[in-house]
């Protein structure tokens, strides 16, 4: 038993070793397979990025406007990753992005240059997930009149912190899942990690969910144990679920007409995106508009 959990240590261990900068301590080593193995722990490396993330937000925000202390959190979670994801979504958007052949698309993807496609892609991505953060973060009119005396700009803080975990939390999950339901879309030859182009097993996608989940209870037992209505969360959580849910089955489709699969890239473009719709949907039951009430 003990072995066991130190394994499983080890495996979370790579698995914040290789998406984030964070250091390991070096008795936890390294074994090819543990780069396959390690994918059920990506929701939980998520969530840690969305603390670091959500950590800078609240503490720019004492000195700055909303709009500042989003744009600092955002870099600092892209330094964090060190632009990981981000990376993988410009590439996805110059080889995916006009409609060349699967073997030409696999070529510009591999190529370090960046080209309107992806200078586009990136400036769409970030501008949206900075607009989200930044809404969720600004009272609106009515909130301000309704409640002039209240610490408003507190409880916005908290919903956008709690937002800003699930959608980095909720997010890893979804290359697991297409890991899982997709095979290899490259040249398995030339992968540069080729462990992660194994398909993952179902075991390891029942152990992300079961992280996801857990997440999810956490935020939950922190908001009940501050008094927040657990209603809203719970439709926060399950919105936002659903768009990334939705996000997941595009993006699988996608992947399998142009590229028969997915490739690391791609996998990086299916966060990103899963990312910016949970957010989107947790916006709309935090600061419903016009005349959708979610």
């Amino acid at each position: 038993m003990i072995q066991r959990l130190l394994l499983e240590l080890r495996l979370f261990f790579t698995a914040l070793q290789f998406f984030t900068r964070v250091p390991v301590p070096a008795w936890v080593g390294f074994q090819p397979d543990w780069l396959q193995r390690c994918v059920r722990y990506f929701p939980l490396v998520g969530a840690l990025v969305g603390v670091w993330g959500g950590l800078v937000l609240a503490a720019a925000s004492l000195w700055w406007p909303p709009v500042v202390a989003v744009v600092l959190s955002m870099a600092s979670t892209v330094w964090l990753t060190g632009g990981f994801h981000e990376d993988g979504w410009a590439d996805t958007c110059d080889g995916l992005g006009g409609t060349v052949s699967k073997a030409r698309a696999l070529e510009i993807m591999k190529d370090s240059r960046l080209g309107s496609y992806a200078g586009l892609g990136l400036i769409l991505m970030l501008g949206l997930k900075a607009a989200t953060l930044t809404s969720l973060l600004s009272p609106l009119l009515s909130e301000m009149t309704d409640a002039a005396s209240s610490h408003v700009h507190q409880v916005l803080m908290g919903w956008t912190l709690m937002g800003l975990v699930w959608a980095h939390t909720v997010s890893r999950l979804v290359p697991v899942l297409l890991t899982a339901s997709l095979p290899y879309g490259g040249d398995m030859d030339h992968a540069k990690a080729k462990p992660l182009a194994m398909r993952a097993g179902w075991s390891s996608v029942l152990a992300a969910v079961g992280l996801t989940a857990l997440v999810a209870l956490a935020i939950l037992g922190c908001l009940h144990l501050a008094g927040w209505p657990v209603p809203t969360l719970l439709r926060c959580l399950m919105w936002s679920t659903l768009a990334a849910g939705v996000m997941t089955l595009w993006c699988r489709r996608w992947f399998w007409q142009r590229l028969g699969g997915f490739t690391g890239d791609t996998l990086g473009a299916s966060q990103q995106l899963s990312e910016v719709a949970a957010l989107l949907a947790w916006l709309a039951v935090v600061h419903p508009v016009g005349w959708v009430r979610w």
